[in-house]
């Protein structure tokens, strides 16, 4: 019998199996990045985001399409990782915005949400390349176009979109030399054909775990207000707070009626909603009369209760005082070793995010530390390019303060960033400066690979120390100490002034000062200096300027 139509529990069905065999083959697509390093994350990065996303759906007990656009959406929103996941956020994003007003999926309506996303995904890249999973994405979309006007059922629909993205992927290294080179095919491609391959398995009723271990994430930074605290004496004394998940959008009405009511049996207001959630900040002698009103909306998450009379009042005055206190500019780096965090905070940062390879923050990691940086313009170094476009995310959803994202794409870009910023310039002024100094900065990094390879027409074998700069492979060998010399080599010319090398958590501070002597003799005419970063993967951290 054909099946013509999803309705939204089985869209449900679908998206959480998507989500669940991208999850189970996380460590496989993580191996099929291009450089053998041990940072490859594609899969992983998918995988938190869809898995934020799924957490959503699953919360939903009778799913409509609109609650599930609403969750898919928010939810991958907020959980997205490195560009992989973003770009999927993308997907998933523009996809929701076609299929949120309907009751039930047809092929014409599948294929109009697929190309939405794409649409979507394409915007949110600077610049697109062929053979990724933007590639996949668009033509899995088209073959969906091409195929729904004369679709009756669902099933074969359904089988040849897969079998479209899995023919492109195949064709990805065709598509771009380094994929070829190396002996893969797209990660990203690969994560996406994972989702499709898994919510087609939904669709045809074969055994898939249709529900996923919902992840402790934080409420999104934009639902966190700071209470206000404007009265000298505390008249109500217990500061309530909980969040309502709403069942249905709060209106304006409701949401001011809301405001009235907590205003009318306490003080220190704070009440800000999105679609999905309302976060509620009260000083109250009731709190059962709010978290009461609270359930009228919806079911209550997250509620603290705290006896201000038994606090001291003084400094809790004093505290709350100084956090409205904003100030004009303030830094947000992403690092990772306890050396480059304690660099980064004497050249002025206010907000580490420890992340990096591996490890890429969230969208809302993102905004957490956003919310945490009392500042009316705050500049973001994401010194990695997988986290970039989380940090463009994030700023645009704020709406508070004025966020620039300075594109570093290594440690000691946004070293040189934040050095050539000046307080006394507009921030038009120091956004170019530093985006044109950090320009001159050249970056090598020195670890190990992972398995046997091809790149650059050089062959790599499984354990061997590798350089690896801006651009490609700058060194191989077996020896950590020459490859370093062997990077610095190819990354140096005429104009080089300093040489900055940051040691890892790995490397011991007596070999690390050898190879400072060993530097400093080759090149006399530059200064070289010597740090300890302890960073995680990378043995060392180069930079020339």
């Amino acid at each position: 019998m054909s099946i013509n139509t999803i309705d939204a529990r089985m869209l449900g069905k679908m998206f959480l199996a998507g989500a669940r065999n991208l999850e189970t083959k996380k460590e496989w697509i993580n191996e099929l990045n291009v450089f053998p390093v041990p940072d490859g994350d594609t899969g992983t990065n998918m995988t938190m985001t869809i898995m934020s996303a799924a957490a959503e759906v699953g919360k939903i007990e009778k799913p409509t399409m609109e609650t599930l656009a609403k969750a898919i959406s928010s939810g991958s929103l907020r959980g997205a990782r490195g560009n992989s996941g973003v770009i999927l956020s993308q997907l998933l994003r523009g996809f929701t915005k076609v299929i949120g007003e309907e009751e039930a999926l047809t092929p014409q309506i599948l294929a109009a949400a697929m190309e939405k996303g794409v649409e979507t995904a394409y915007k949110a890249v600077m610049k697109p390349k062929d053979g990724t999973i933007l590639t996949v994405a668009k033509e899995a979309a088209a073959k969906a176009s091409q195929l729904c006007e004369t679709a009756e059922d669902l099933q074969p629909f359904l089988e040849d979109i897969l079998q479209c993205a899995e023919e492109v992927l195949a064709k990805t290294p065709d598509m771009l030399p380094v994929l070829k080179e190396a002996g893969v095919v797209d990660s990203g491609g690969q994560g996406y054909v994972e989702v499709l391959r898994g919510a087609l398995d939904a669709f045809l009723g074969k055994e898939v775990a249709d529900t996923v271990e919902i992840p402790k994430t934080p409420v999104s930074a934009i639902l966190t207000g700071k209470p206000s605290q404007e009265e000298a004496d505390i008249r109500f004394g217990y500061c309530t707070e909980f969040i309502v998940l709403l069942e249905t959008p709060m209106s304006e009405e409701h949401i001011q009626g809301f405001k009235d009511y907590l205003g009318s049996i306490g003080d220190s207001l704070v009440v800000v909603a999105d679609e999905e959630l309302v976060k509620v900040h009260v000083h109250t002698n009731d709190p059962g009369l709010a978290l009461q009103k609270g359930l009228s909306f919806g079911q209550l998450s997250r509620m603290k209760i705290d006896n201000m009379r038994e606090e001291h009042r003084e400094k809790l005055f004093k505290e709350a005082e100084k956090a409205k206190e904003l100030k004009e500019v303030g830094f947000i780096s992403v690092s990772a070793g306890e050396g480059m965090k304690k660099i980064f905070q004497e050249l002025g940062v206010d907000h580490l995010i420890e992340g990096g390879q591996t490890m890429n923050p969230s969208t809302e990691d993102m905004l957490n530390a956003i919310d945490q940086v009392p500042a009316r313009t705050i500049y973001i170094l994401p010194n990695n390019k997988n986290i970039i476009l989380a940090a463009n995310q994030a700023q645009a959803l704020t709406k508070d303060k004025q966020i620039v994202v300075i594109p570093t794409t290594t440690i000691p870009q946004g070293i040189t960033a934040i050095l050539n910023h000046v307080p006394e310039k507009s921030v038009e002024e120091n956004t170019q400066s530093m985006m044109e100094q950090m320009g001159y900065v050249k970056t090598g990094m020195i670890t190990y690979a992972v398995r046997d390879t091809k790149i650059d027409h050089r062959e790599i074998h499984q354990n061997d120390i590798i350089g690896l700069g801006d651009d490609g492979l700058l060194a191989v060998g077996q020896d950590i100490g020459q490859a370093v010399l062997d990077s610095i080599e190819a990354l140096i010319d005429e104009d080089a002034e300093l040489i900055s090398i940051y040691y890892g958590e790995q490397v011991e501070e007596e070999k690390a000062e050898e190879l400072l002597a060993a530097v400093e003799e080759r090149y006399p005419d530059c200064d070289v200096e010597l740090n300890d970063g302890g960073q995680p993967i990378y043995y060392y951290i180069l930079s020339v300027e």
